[in-house]
């Protein structure tokens, strides 16, 4: 599916996305959503209540090439299977797009180093004689990032392996935020339950108890 034919996700989506994403496992504990100190700058946190449009809190920063090519990461990093959808079909790169254009620092640090990677692969793909990344047949596109894998794995704390990890981190951290991605997981939290009537009848007997009634 091409860049085109997905769905935008709202600013407010994605606002409420950030704050949970940021909960997750996969993803460091931010500054943003709580108490603003003073003098830092950035004004205050947005309202999730509230209905934003572009450019009422903060510009989203990615051009059109970088959304593209973070589409195509997406994808390559979290792919449709037989249960699954894509992360761009889900609009992870929305996300990803609000979460390094927001002021907080944790933001902003990984902004300058998501921003680098991606120089990163369209340099890699010009020593391809390629245009750019996402002009990469799907076979390089891969084979690129699987190196990027090795390098993450080999030194976390080495470029461009620290980019890879941490864009691997944001687009599992959206994806399992969505309710698609809680469900792949088998997560099923903030779900009504039916009608609870007591414990089983087999619970009651095995503890010698009597149901009520």
């Amino acid at each position: 599916m091409s860049e085109s034919e997905l769905p935008r996700i709202s600013r407010r989506t994605t606002l409420k996305w950030i704050a949970g994403a940021s909960g997750s496992a996969a993803l460091p504990a931010m500054d943003s959503f709580a108490a603003v100190p003073a003098g830092t700058g950035y004004g205050p946190d947005p309202d999730l209540i509230k209905s934003y449009q572009p450019g009422d809190l903060w510009p989203l920063t990615f051009s059109d090439g970088q959304r593209e090519l973070v589409r195509v990461l997406c994808d390559i990093i979290m792919p449709e299977d037989e249960t699954s959808p894509s992360a761009s079909s889900l609009g992870v790169h929305d996300f990803i797009d609000e979460w390094i254009s927001s002021p907080y620092p944790g933001q902003v640090a990984d902004r300058k180093l998501i921003l680098k990677g991606l120089k990163w692969l369209d340099d890699e793909a010009g020593k391809q004689k390629s245009k750019n990344f996402v002009s990469l047949s799907s076979t390089q596109q891969l084979e690129v990032c699987q190196i990027l894998a090795i390098m993450a794995k080999k030194d976390r704390r080495k470029y461009p392996g620290t980019f890879f990890r941490r864009m691997r981190d944001l687009v599992a951290g959206g994806y399992y935020t969505t309710p698609e991605g809680m469900k792949d997981i088998g997560y099923r939290g903030n779900v009504a339950m039916p009608e609870w009537n007591g414990p089983p009848a087999e619970v009651l007997e095995k503890l010698g108890l009597e149901p009520e009634g």
